[in-house]
C-alpha cells in the first residue's frame, strides 16, 4: 500500500508510521518535523507545513497517486476544504482523524457506537471536530470523494500519560506528587468508566482500515476493549511506581469553578461520565483485530521512559501549588463542618 500521512510524528501517527514501514508499505510523510517523535528512516518525507505550504505540497506530489491519504492535523472545516482541493484526485481513500469526544454530553448511554448521538456543548475542540466531519460528508456527497472518518478514544504512548487532569505543563507534576507521597486529585469519586488505548493498538487497527474499500464512506471508532475506572488507572500507576495510592476526590464542577484551567472541557465535556466505545464495526472491517496491550503493560514503559529522561520531567509549580491549596482548603472545611455538626449521641 502506498500511504501518505499528514503529520506522522505525533502520539498516534508515529505508531502508524512505524508499523507501516515494518509491514513494508510505501510510506510518505508531510511533516514540519517538530514533534517529540523522530521521523522514521525509510519514509519519503516532504518537509512542509500544510497550513502554509499548499502550493509546495501540490508540486511535490504532482506525479504521485496514493492508496490512502490520512490527515492527523485537521482541526477546522476550512482545513477539510483545503485537503479536498489538494488530494481529491490523488487517492482511493482519504481518512480524517476525528475524536470520540464528539459524542453528545451528557451521554444518553455509557456504551457508544458510531450511531450514538453527537454534539458536545462543553468543548470547542469537539465541536470543531464534528464540524469537520459534517463538512467532509457534505463534500463527499457533492463530489463522490472517498472518505473514512476515524474516531479514536483516549490514546497514549511512552511520551504521553493518560491522566484525568493535569496542568498546562503535562503529567509529570501528577507523577511527582505520587512519588512524594502527596495526594492526587481525582474528579468525582473515581468510579466512572473509561478506556485508554496504546498507540500501537491504534496503529494496527488503522492499517486495517487504510486501503480497505469496505471502510470507504464509514465512521469507525478505535479503542481498547479494556474497561477501567479512573481509580483503577491511577492505582495501577501507583503500584508500578511502588507508592501508596492516595486519592483526593473533588467534584468536577468544583474543579471547573476553582481551577485556573478549563477543566469543563476535558472533565464535564469528556472524561468524568462513564464512556465505553464499542468496537464491533471496527472488528467487522478488520477481522481478527483486537487490542493486545493492556493498560498495565503499556503504561509501565511509559513511566520508565518518563523517569529516565530529565527532559520530560517538567515541573509545574502553578498546578502543584493549586492542588495543595485545594486539598488544604477542602480538608479544613470538612473538619470545621464536622465540629459544627457533631454526630448525635
Amino acid at each position: 500500500m502506498k500511504l501518505l500521512l499528514i503529520g506522522g510524528t505525533g502520539i498516534i501517527s508515529s505508531a502508524v508510521s512505524d508499523l507501516a514501514l515494518h509491514r513494508n508499505h510505501e510510506l510518505w510523510l508531510i511533516t514540519r518535523g517538530l514533534a517529540l517523535h523522530t521521523i522514521p528512516s525509510g519514509a519519503h518525507v516532504i518537509h512542509a507545513d500544510i497550513q502554509t505550504d499548499s502550493d509546495f505540497i501540490s508540486t511535490a506530489i504532482k506525479n504521485e497517486y496514493f492508496d490512502c491519504i490520512a490527515d492527523f492535523t485537521v482541526q477546522t472545516p476550512d482545513q477539510i476544504e483545503r485537503d479536498y482541493d489538494l488530494f481529491h484526485n490523488k487517492t482511493k481513500q482519504y481518512i480524517f482523524i476525528s475524536s470520540a469526544c464528539v459524542y453528545k454530553r451528557p451521554l444518553p448511554h455509557y456504551i457508544l457506537t458510531e450511531d450514538s448521538p453527537v454534539g458536545n456543548p462543553y468543548w470547542n475542540y469537539a465541536q470543531n471536530k464534528l464540524a469537520c466531519e459534517e463538512k467532509l460528508q457534505k463534500i463527499a456527497n457533492l463530489h463522490s470523494f472517498p472518505f473514512t472518518i476515524i474516531r479514536p478514544g483516549h490514546t497514549y504512548d511512552d511520551t504521553w500519560l493518560p491522566l484525568c487532569i493535569t496542568g498546562y505543563r503535562g503529567g509529570y507534576a501528577v507523577i511527582q506528587r505520587m512519588l512524594e507521597g502527596r495526594a492526587t486529585i481525582i474528579p468525582g469519586d473515581g468510579t466512572s468508566l473509561w478506556t485508554v488505548t496504546h498507540n500501537s493498538d491504534f496503529a494496527a487497527a488503522f492499517l486495517g482500515i487504510a486501503g480497505n474499500p469496505a471502510a470507504v464512506g464509514e465512521i469507525v471508532q478505535i479503542s481498547s476493549d479494556e474497561i477501567l475506572s479512573w481509580n483503577q488507572i491511577y492505582h495501577t500507576i501507583a503500584e508500578l511506581l511502588d507508592v501508596p495510592f492516595r486519592p483526593f476526590y473533588v467534584s468536577s464542577l468544583f474543579l471547573h469553578q476553582a481551577g485556573p484551567y478549563d477543566f469543563q472541557s476535558c472533565l464535564i465535556g469528556e472524561r468524568v461520565q462513564s464512556a465505553v466505545l464499542c468496537n464491533d464495526k471496527l472488528k467487522k472491517l478488520v477481522p481478527g483485530f483486537h487490542a493486545k496491550t493492556s493498560f498495565r503493560t503499556g503504561i509501565k514503559p511509559a513511566l520508565e521512559h518518563l523517569l529516565a529522561d530529565p527532559a520530560l520531567q517538567i515541573a509545574d509549580p502553578v498546578f502543584d501549588s493549586w492542588c495543595d491549596r485545594l486539598i488544604d482548603v477542602l480538608g479544613n472545611v470538612a473538619k470545621e463542618l464536622k465540629r459544627e455538626f457533631p454526630e448525635p449521641l
